[in-house]
């Protein structure tokens, strides 16, 4: 019956469209309803509850990085990024393609945010490809495959989440989020290199010095925002906080003060959005701090615990299954629910397999960013269909064939924890 209840009754509310946090609450409720009623003093649970669950320094990370990705989308700090991506990568064969992965990489480190990248990068990335001669399907699919890599190197709003969530270590997910984010670039590119030389794509040639100082000179000040945040943390300078706050602070004073691009309007209004957006994160965190709580209370991550051992208590049997369940949830789930509901389940039971959590939770949070480029959810494949200008099974039939690298990835980052506790020792 309990089982019914949290997880039976979530997955109905789902399937009838409720609104991730209305249904937790709601699951919640009947979970307290059943285990002895419902008055004011389980009211006054709910709301002691679900505002622990929000009183959290580390969570002040989440605007900060979306105030970063905002700022960075309305000026041509974007623009700036791909142009210098262009001259370094450009000669490689895939050409723009290359470019796009890079850039990515290095957008990867402002704003955290995958959906964030196939939206502000996308828009230049398609139109730059297509005018070069590469099919539209094809600049859409790696746009949306490499926008998979901004959740994984530093900032990550989704490790943040899971730190959150399973009390980790914030700086060892996002130090430890750089080897595998690069290992996915690698990987993307191998195939964009494949395809490309297949395909005739062009390439341009190798950029002269000259050209390459003139670049240099005018993206510098933009490439240096995710020098100074990850190198801020990986040296101890600052917290996960802490470096999100410098990020944004940087980011506005580019934009505004050096390359005045941005008014007092579009300031209010950029203000305006990272306040609704926070707010609809940080209402799912409350409600699912909340369903969290009635989970232990119901001891069902032990029970989780004694299936998982039940079916074996080999690590790697372990870890395939985690990695389809977690890919299958990523179809339907938005990913930031997914952690937040899924991760004080799972987490005992991979630290009782000997799996390090911070190994576990790239391994995590990487499955549900393959999620974000899966239907019926796919949050990226919608925004970079809209930016191409494709119909949805246009934009995926070009990005299936990215599908290849990210999961070899995927069995990388499972099989090989050094990739990502390499850094954290």
């Amino acid at each position: 019956m309990i089982i019914a209840i949290f997880v039976g009754l979530l997955l109905i509310l789902f399937l009838m469209g409720v609104a991730v946090p209305y249904a937790l609450i709601a699951t919640s409720v009947v979970g307290m309803i059943y285990s002895g009623g419902f008055g004011p003093v389980q009211m006054g649970t709910m709301a002691q509850k679900m505002t622990a669950g929000v009183n959290s320094f580390t969570l002040l990370a989440i605007p900060f990085f979306l105030l970063a990705g905002k700022m960075m989308n309305v000026g041509s700090i974007t623009k700036r990024i791909f142009n210098s991506c262009n001259a370094l990568v450009g000669w490689i064969p895939g050409g723009l393609g290359q470019v796009n992965i890079l850039a990515s990489v290095v957008f990867a480190g402002m704003s955290g945010s995958a959906v964030a990248d196939a939206a502000g990068l996308g828009t230049i990335e398609i139109k730059a490809m297509k005018d070069e001669g590469f099919d539209t399907e094809f600049a859409a699919g790696i746009t949306a495959a490499s926008s998979t890599i901004g959740p994984i190197i530093p900032p990550s709003i989704p490790l943040i989440m899971f730190g959150c969530a399973a009390s980790v270590s914030i700086s060892d997910l996002l130090v430890g989020g750089i080897v595998p984010g690069v290992v996915c670039a690698i990987a993307l590119g191998i195939m964009v290199a494949i395809i490309s030389v297949k395909r005739r794509y062009p390439r341009r040639g190798f950029p002269s010095l000259r050209e390459l100082w003139t670049l240099f000179k005018s993206s510098f000040l933009a490439l240096m925002t995710p020098v100074i945040l990850i190198g801020g943390i990986l040296s101890g300078v600052f917290t996960a906080t802490e470096a999100a706050a410098v990020a944004s602070l940087y980011a506005m004073f580019l934009v505004c003060v050096v390359y005045r691009e941005v008014g007092l309007k579009d300031l209010t209004q950029i203000f305006k959005e990272v306040c609704r957006e926070a707010s609809a994160i940080m209402l799912v965190v409350a409600a699912s701090t909340l369903y969290g709580y009635m989970l232990t209370k119901f001891m069902i991550p032990k029970m989780a615990l004694e299936f998982f051992l039940s079916v074996s208590s080999n690590k790697y049997v372990f870890l395939l299954m985690i990695n389809l369940f977690l890919l299958f949830v990523g179809c339907f789930m938005e990913s930031n629910a997914a952690i937040l509901i899924l991760a004080p389940i799972l987490v005992p039971a991979a630290i009782s397999f000997d799996i390090h959590p911070v190994h576990f939770g790239l391994i995590m949070v990487f499955n549900l960013m393959i999620g974000l480029l899966t239907p019926p959810v796919g949050m990226c494949l919608y925004a970079t269909a809209r930016v191409a200008g494709l119909s949805f099974e246009e934009q995926l039939r070009g990005t299936a064939i990215f599908y290849i690298p990210l999961i070899i990835t995927l069995i990388v980052i499972t099989m090989v924890p050094q990739v990502t506790l390499f850094l954290i020792g």
